[in-house]
This record gives structure tokens, sequence and C-alpha cells, in this order.
């Protein structure tokens, strides 16, 4: 029998899959991100749904939801939030930024200035704002997903190889098929399908499937593999710099978030393999003449890594 939190983590998979229709691997890696404490990147094209997974998981989990437009005149103070002089109290307030919200959707993150996404990156990392001095918490749990256009398209940034590290997850949705897009053409509209949502856990709940993700059993011989695909990434022979070490626990984090979805007390190979592209495709470049994108050249280098 399934435990009440495998229970309750696949009615939250199944209710986003009502809104985010023939998803389901993508949502499933979005809820792995937020189990496993990190931040998701949504790289696409306009119009595929980033927005609407947002704000279905926010109202899902009970969350405070929060949506930015990201743009060229977009400055950190409209982000983080600014001191106001009040005459009525002669004082300075501080009117917090919509980053103080517990599911932050950063929508195309590369079209704002390099001063106001290293400003966000910092508050995802800190978890925590500071302005005119004081230090600010942001609420728990806090879970920014950012989304991305293509670095082809017209006014965009580039986010640095550095800054890319701090997202968990980088994910893409992609066109639905054929018949999912069929019912997306003949239900009714998805942000009034939202409306009818309810949540499915607390955020207290959310939390303790947190604690619940770092419980999960990693044995040494699963350990052995994870650093032998690590090995890899650093050998030279498919990407020019590998993983870092923190972008192995990264690694670690989410395949225990997605053997908890999985409904696992323990890591298996198939937990690793199944996030890994996610995982780390956007913190690696491929060798020179490799032929293949960063995760078609992950993908190739698992299968040349030996099973322990």
């Amino acid at each position: 029998m399934a435990s009440p939190l495998a229970t309750q983590l696949t009615r939250l998979v199944d209710q986003i899959s009502t809104i985010i229709v023939g998803k389901r691997p993508q949502i499933e890696d979005c809820v792995a991100c937020l189990l496993a404490g990190g931040h998701l990147l949504i790289e696409d094209v306009p119009g595929v749904g980033k927005t609407t997974l947002a704000h279905a998981l926010a109202v899902s989990l009970g969350l405070r939801f929060s949506r930015v437009q990201f743009t060229a005149d977009l400055m950190p103070s409209d982000l983080i939030g600014v001191s106001v002089y009040e005459r009525s109290k002669e004082a300075f307030v501080f009117h917090p930024g919509p980053v103080f919200a517990q599911v932050l959707l950063a929508d195309e993150i590369n079209r704002a200035g390099p001063k106001t996404q290293s400003a966000l990156l910092e508050a995802m990392e800190e978890q925590q704002v500071s302005v005119e001095g004081a230090t600010r918490a942001l609420p728990r749990p806090f879970f920014v997903i950012a989304t991305q256009n293509p670095n082809d398209q017209l006014g965009t940034y580039a986010l640095p190889e550095s800054q890319l590290d701090r997202f968990l997850m980088c994910i893409t949705l992609g066109y639905p098929d054929r018949s999912s897009e069929r019912a997306l053409l003949a239900g009714k509209d998805r942000r009034e399908a939202i409306q009818s949502l309810q949540p499915v856990m607390t955020p207290d709940e959310l939390l303790a499937a947190q604690k619940a993700v770092l419980a999960v059993h990693a044995s040494d011989a699963l350990l052995d593999y994870l650093q032998a695909l690590i090995a890899a990434t650093r050998s030279g022979r498919w990407f020019v710099e590998g993983l870092s070490p923190r972008a192995g626990i990264a690694v670690l984090r989410a395949a225990k978030a997605h053997a908890l979805l999985d409904q696992r007390d323990y890591v298996a190979p198939d937990d690793i393999q199944a996030i890994l592209a996610q995982t780390v495709a956007h913190r690696l470049m491929p060798m020179a003449g490799a032929g293949r994108g960063r995760a078609e050249q992950v993908r190739a280098m698992v299968q040349a890594v030996a099973l322990p």
C-alpha cells in the first residue's frame, strides 16, 4: 500500500496533468526539482504552457504565487522591493517586491539585464535578500521557475554558466502531440481550469516532503556509479569541462526526489539516468565537433558508462 506522502505526490502530478496535457514527464521533473529544494529553468518558445505550469503547481500546493515579466528596463528594486518614506509614520517603510512569494515565475529571464538577473539568482542561492543594509529572509518553501527564450531571439541576454549552475534542472516542454493539442483546443481555457483546482498538499506538508527526500537512501554502489558518471564528464572525451562537486550533489538530490516520486526509499541507477540530462546538460559544453546537443551528448555518455 502506498504511503500517504506517495498518494499526495501522485495526486499532485495527476492534478497538474489535467492542466498541462500530455507532459507528465516534464511535470514530474518540475515536482522533483521542487522536492529536491532546487530551482527550475524552462527553455522554450513562447506559448507552450510554461506560465500555466508554474501557476497550476502553486495553486495545487496552496502556495503564494507571483509572476514577474522580465524586460530590459526591469530594475533589481522592481524585483526585491524598496523602502518608501511614509509621512504618517515619519519613517521609511519597506515594501516587499514580488520575490517575496513561495513560487516565483521569472518569465523570460534572459530579456532582463545582467544586474537584475544577478539580483534574482542571489536570492535563489541565499534564500534571503539584502535591502539598504538589512537582511530579509524569503518565505519557505521558496521555488523559482524561470523561463528562457531561445538565445537566437531578439533582445535576449544569455545567462552565463555561473548563473545557469544555480538552477537544479533545465527542461523543455516542447509542442504537444496531436491528441493533447486537440484536447487543449476543445477544452475550456486553462486559466479558468486553474481557478477550479484545490490544494492537494499544504506548505507544511511540502516542507516535510522535502525533508523526506534527504532521508532517501543511496548505497555505496550507487555513489560509485554517480562518481563514474561525474568522472566521465571530466575525462575530456565528452565535454570541454566536467561537472563540479556542487553539480554532483545536485544530481544526487534530484535522483532522491525522483525515487520518492516513484514510491521508493532508495535511489536506483534508473533514477540517476532519468534525471541526469535535465540536471547537468545546461552545465556542460560538448566537445567541438561532437555533432550533438548538450542533452544528447549526456545520454550518449551514459550509454558508455558501465552500470555498477
